[in-house]
């Protein structure tokens, strides 16, 4: 079948909700979002220019084998469908850097996942029923976001130390209770959501993590924070909202680059120090 009979037999199965973006006379983009699908043509790997493929809010519970084929696809957008099975031919998208699986039924990821050694953009993963990674997930270590909030860690592995390259990492909603000592090597890392778990301490490696601007912890069990984290010089909010911790370390004070400090909740008497910190311009909430 040709390239022009596989769009034609998309478009009828969108009943004309499609959008084709061209190079020339190369397909290099289709969006069939929203267009009440419920499976995909087999020929949908005839179209074998494409680099982007959005497929957002349809109603497929899987794909064609053919579309694993698409060897150029850059970006890859199932978010919002009903998918509980990736096999293990995800693999063969060596080029694609931005996935999108959030929203769906995932139990479980392919071993070959860690093979997509080209995700460097975005990975989102959240809101499925994952609650582990597969080891070669450890190879991603080009990605730069990843999403999983909204599933059922109740770990991580050792090996998402080696995420090296990450700069945000979501990983709220989850039922975490610790954090791998590994954490501590996510040394690039920007933005760090951990809010809604269930964590009772952070590893001492935490204070490795001196490029985060943002860290939220609010609703998890902590009573304590390393004092490793002092080293965090980067921080601007830090938001330890509905924590039980047994004291406020003074060493928060000490973070040059703070402007927002989230204390609500925290049943603890407001140490003295606090003023300090208001009268130099942080905003603290308490």
């Amino acid at each position: 079948m040709s390239e022009t009979a596989a769009l034609e037999q998309l478009s009828q199965l969108c009943h004309g909700n499609l959008t084709l973006r061209r190079e020339g006379e190369k397909v290099i983009a289709v969006s069939a979002a929203n267009a009440g699908l419920k499976k995909l043509p087999e020929s949908i790997g005839e179209i074998e220019s494409l680099q982007d493929l959005d497929l957002y809010h349809n109603r497929l519970t899987d794909v064609p084998v053919s579309l694993w084929n698409l060897a150029e696809l850059r970006v890859l957008n199932l978010a919002d469908n009903l998918i509980a099975f990736v096999p293990d031919a995800i693999a063969n998208l060596k080029n694609l850097h931005t996935l999108d699986l959030g929203h769906n039924r995932l139990r479980s990821l392919p071993k070959s996942f860690g093979e997509l050694i080209a995700l460097s953009r975005f990975l989102y993963l959240s809101n499925n029923q994952l609650s582990s990674l597969p080891r070669s997930f450890g190879n991603l270590d080009q990605l730069r976001y990843l999403n999983l909030t909204d599933n059922q860690f109740t770990e991580l592995p050792e090996f998402i130390g080696n995420l090296h390259s990450l700069r945000e990492l979501r990983l709220y909603n989850n039922q975490l209770a610790t954090l791998p000592e590994s954490f501590g090597n996510l040394t690039d890392l920007r933005e760090l959501y951990l809010r809604d778990n269930q964590l009772t301490s952070l590893p001492d490696s935490f204070g490795n993590l001196t490029n985060v601007t943002m860290l939220e912890l609010r609703n998890n069990r902590l009573t304590s924070l390393p004092e490793s984290m002092r080293g965090m010089k980067s921080l601007r909010h830090l938001d330890l909202r509905n924590n039980p911790l047994k004291q406020l370390p003074e060493w928060i004070a000490e973070l040059p680059q703070l402007e927002k400090l989230d204390l609500r909740w925290v049943r603890l008497p407001i140490p003295p120090w606090i003023i300090e910190l208001e009268a130099r311009g942080c905003t603290v909430y308490y």
